[in-house]
C-alpha cells in the first residue's frame, strides 16, 4: 500500500534536497488555475470528467458517482499507469484534499508495484502552509531595487544577471503580468495562488543570501498583490536607476511585446488610457496602431504618458540614493551592474 506523506515531512525533505517529483491529479482546469510549482499534471479525471461525477454525487448519489468514476478510469487505466511508469524517482501524488482522487491512484499504483506517496490534506494544506508561512515570513536579505522608465530593458537585465547566478526576484514573471495597461499582452496572468506559491519559493531560496535583486514594482500587479513585508523592503533598499536612449527603449518595447501579434488587444488597451492623453496626440497613437505604425505609437507613449508617469513615481523616492547607469543598450547595462553588484556566491 502507498504511505501518506505529511505536509510538514515533505516541506522538510524538500529544503534538505532530497529530490521528490509531485504529480498533481486533479483535471487540467484546476492544474492552471493554481498547483505547487514544479508539479506535473496527470489527472486521474479531465474537466468534462469532473463535472459529471460531480453532479452525479450531488444530485443521484455517491454510489452513482463511484460507480461512473470506475468506468472512466477503468477506460484509460494502461495509459494512466504507463505516465507513472515513465517518472523515476521519488513520486508523490495530491488532489484538492487528499481525498478521492489522489487515495484511488496511489492504490492503483500500488497494485501495480508502482510505489508512490500521498500528500496529506493535499493541494488545500499546502495552500494553507504558503499563506502561513508568507504571513510570518522574516526576509533578512538586502534588496537592490532596478528603476528606470518604461522600455529601460529592466526585466531583461534582471534575466541576463540571473542567467549569471545573481539572486533575482522576477515578480513580473511570477505574476504573467508587466504591470501596465499592456501588461498582459502575450502573456498569461497568474492569480494569487500561484503568484504566492511562486514567491515563496524564491524568498526561501534567497533567504541565506546578503541581498536580492528586484525591479521597482507597484503593491499591484496585474490581478496580484505584493506582500506589505516586500514592499517595505524595496523601499528601504538601495536603488540602481537604468537609462537608455529613447530609441532603444522604443525596440525593446517593439521586441517584447510584438504588437503586431496582438493588434486588437493593443488597441484595447490603449483606448482604457486614450482620455489621460493630450486629444491631438491621442489621436495619432490611436491612427498609428490601427495602420501599424507600432514603433510610432510607442513612442508617442512614452513622450505623452509613461514617462511623465515615471517621474512622478519616482518622487516617492526623493530620500533614495539613486545609482545612475547610462548606457546604450541592455548587454552594457548588464557590465555596468555587475560593476556596481557584489558576485554571486
Amino acid at each position: 500500500m502507498f504511505q501518506d506523506l505529511e505536509l510538514e515531512e515533505w516541506a522538510n525533505q524538500r529544503e534538505g534536497g532530497k529530490a521528490i517529483t509531485m504529480i498533481d491529479v486533479r483535471s487540467p482546469s484546476e492544474f492552471a488555475e493554481s498547483t505547487i510549482p514544479g508539479s506535473l499534471n496527470i489527472p486521474l479525471f479531465d474537466d468534462q470528467e469532473r463535472a459529471e461525477i460531480g453532479t452525479l454525487y450531488k444530485q443521484v448519489s455517491v454510489d452513482a458517482a463511484k460507480q461512473r468514476g470506475l468506468e472512466v478510469v477503468s477506460a484509460k487505466l494502461p495509459d494512466f499507469v504507463r505516465k507513472f511508469a515513465e517518472i523515476s524517482g521519488r513520486k508523490a501524488v495530491f488532489c484538492w484534499r487528499g481525498g478521492m482522487r489522489s487515495r484511488t491512484t496511489a492504490t492503483l499504483l500500488s497494485l501495480m508495484d508502482i510505489h508512490t506517496y500521498r500528500l496529506d490534506g493535499g493541494y488545500r494544506a499546502y495552500r494553507q502552509w504558503v499563506v502561513s508561512t508568507l504571513e510570518g515570513m522574516e526576509f533578512v536579505p538586502d534588496m537592490t531595487v532596478i528603476h528606470g522608465n518604461t522600455g529601460s530593458g529592466k526585466t531583461l537585465l534582471l534575466r541576463k544577471l540571473q542567467d549569471k547566478g545573481y539572486p533575482v526576484m522576477d515578480l513580473e514573471g511570477m505574476a504573467g503580468h508587466r504591470g501596465s495597461v499592456f501588461g498582459q499582452i502575450g502573456l498569461q496572468a497568474r492569480n494569487q495562488k500561484m503568484f504566492d506559491s511562486l514567491l515563496l519559493e524564491d524568498l526561501l531560496r534567497y533567504r541565506d543570501t546578503p541581498y536580492v535583486l528586484m525591479e521597482a514594482e507597484s503593491k499591484r500587479i496585474g490581478k496580484v498583490v505584493v506582500p506589505d513585508f516586500l514592499m517595505a523592503k524595496k523601499e528601504q533598499g538601495r536603488h540602481i536607476r537604468i537609462d537608455l536612449p529613447s530609441d532603444v527603449r522604443v525596440q525593446i518595447i517593439l521586441e517584447d511585446y510584438e504588437p503586431w501579434n496582438h493588434p486588437e488587444t493593443c488597441l484595447q488597451a490603449f483606448r482604457k488610457i486614450k482620455t489621460k492623453i493630450h486629444t491631438p496626440i491621442a489621436a495619432e497613437i490611436e491612427q498609428s496602431l490601427l495602420s501599424g505604425r507600432y514603433d510610432r505609437a510607442v513612442e508617442l507613449l512614452l513622450i505623452y504618458y509613461y514617462d511623465p508617469r515615471y517621474a512622478h513615481t519616482e518622487n516617492q523616492y526623493e530620500d533614495a540614493d539613486f545609482t545612475v547607469i547610462r548606457v546604450g543598450s541592455v548587454d552594457e547595462a548588464v557590465t555596468e551592474a555587475e560593476r556596481l553588484l557584489p558576485k554571486p556566491v
